[in-house]
């Protein structure tokens, strides 16, 4: 919990989630004083003088109130697909903050699956080196021959090199937990024994109706509902638009008479314009929004079928018992066949090596079978739009 609220704090990917979510903000903010009425002042003088008459001064202190009166709905679409956008913002956010949740819980246990074949890799690497030395004793007893020894010491070999690989996958995810905290690439320290269960009443299907609450599944549907909005703007601007104008105020300028002292003067005008052609603008902007709008479509379409498919928990849990039945079984195995063979009571040293191969490939795989439960408890914790 302390890396993922870390994380939280420090990732840059979920900032700029937030950013974007006070943009659409802002953006819903100017559609919506988009209803209100333009106000704008603009005082302005003028000195002239015109052969032997005198310097004539006039000025204007005027003041206009414009105001688009909204009859085919081309503010009302724009007000809802600005509202939509933060929806989709939001829920991008959140999807964002469950990813990271994700990728930090999975990158934990992904280090501790590791942290745990690493230390039963090199457990299992000093046992089959002191089993070199017992194929060696036994050869300078006659009991085994030299492929015995060299079939074990490359068995040996092997298990280091395979420490080898886990130290470099060890290293590549602690710098992936790094990055995810944005933080100095560093080893982390984490319990190889961790392991997460899942929530009790876990089914291995999840109801259609819950996927509602994935944050993916409902940023694609605002989306889609900000691409209708934008498409039926672009519809709208095929119609005529009505503005109100009423301007006012103060002046010495009347007509083409210059009088002193200045006098009050209001207008009020009423204008309807039409588009007729704009060079093919207004078309190639609805095209544009329609393949929008289909492709928003596509997107949640395919994203509400992702959002369907269901991992299975049960059957890791169940395999995990059998492995741990064959680990005891094969544990047994090893310690059996290393007796008879130093007691020479029929049994060969290929065995051993069988044996001993066996278990460490049992270990090994009831390791990452927990992984697993993990991963699968982290998952459905993904698909039903957790971090909130």
């Amino acid at each position: 919990q302390d890396l993922i609220n870390q994380a939280l704090e420090n990732n840059v990917n979920l900032q700029n989630a937030k950013l974007n979510v006070d943009i659409a903000n802002a953006q819903l903010k100017g559609a919506k004083l988009a209803y209100l009425p333009s106000v704008t002042i603009a005082p302005n003088g003028n000195i002239s003088k015109m052969g032997d008459y005198d310097w004539t001064k006039t000025y204007q202190l005027p003041a206009q109130v414009s105001w688009e009166v909204d009859i085919f709905g081309k503010l009302l679409n724009s007000k809802r697909g600005a509202k939509e956008g933060v929806l989709k913002s939001q829920a991008y956010q959140q999807a964002a903050r469950s990813q990271i949740i994700a990728a930090v819980a999975n990158c934990y246990y992904a280090i501790a699956a590791l942290e745990s074949q690493l230390s039963l890799s090199r457990a299992t690497a000093e046992n089959w080196r002191q089993s070199v030395g017992v194929m060696r004793d036994l050869k300078l007893a006659g009991r085994v021959n030299e492929a015995a020894v060299v079939q074990s010491e490359a068995q040996y070999y092997g298990i280091l090199a395979n420490i080898t690989d886990l130290e470099a996958s060890l290293t590549r995810t602690n710098n992936t937990m790094s990055l995810l905290l944005n933080v100095m690439p560093q080893r982390w320290n984490i319990n190889p024994d961790a392991t997460l269960s899942a929530p009790a009443g876990l089914t291995g299907e999840i109801p259609m109706r819950q996927l509602a609450a994935r944050p993916d599944v409902y940023a694609a549907e605002r989306d889609l509902a900000v691409a209708y909005y934008s498409t039926n703007s672009a519809r709208a601007a095929f119609y005529p638009g009505l503005n109100i104008t009423a301007s006012g105020g103060f002046t010495n300028l009347v007509g083409g008479l210059v009088t002193n002292p200045g006098k009050w003067f209001i207008d009020l005008a009423g204008s309807l314009v039409a588009p007729l052609f704009s060079r093919g603008a207004n078309i190639s902007r609805l095209e544009a929004a329609k393949a929008q709008q289909k492709m928003a479509l596509n997107n949640f379409e395919y994203t509400l079928l992702s959002a369907a498919a269901m991992m299975v928990y049960e059957k890791s849990v169940e395999k995990e018992s059998q492995l741990k039945l064959q680990t005891e079984a094969l544990t047994k195995s090893v310690d059996y066949t290393t007796i008879l063979l130093r007691e020479s009571a029929g049994t060969s040293y290929l065995e051993v090596l069988t044996a001993q191969t066996s278990l460490l490939s049992s270990q090994m795989g009831e390791i990452s079978c927990r992984q697993l439960q993990a991963q699968a408890v982290i998952n459905l914790y993904q698909a039903l739009g957790g971090g909130r």
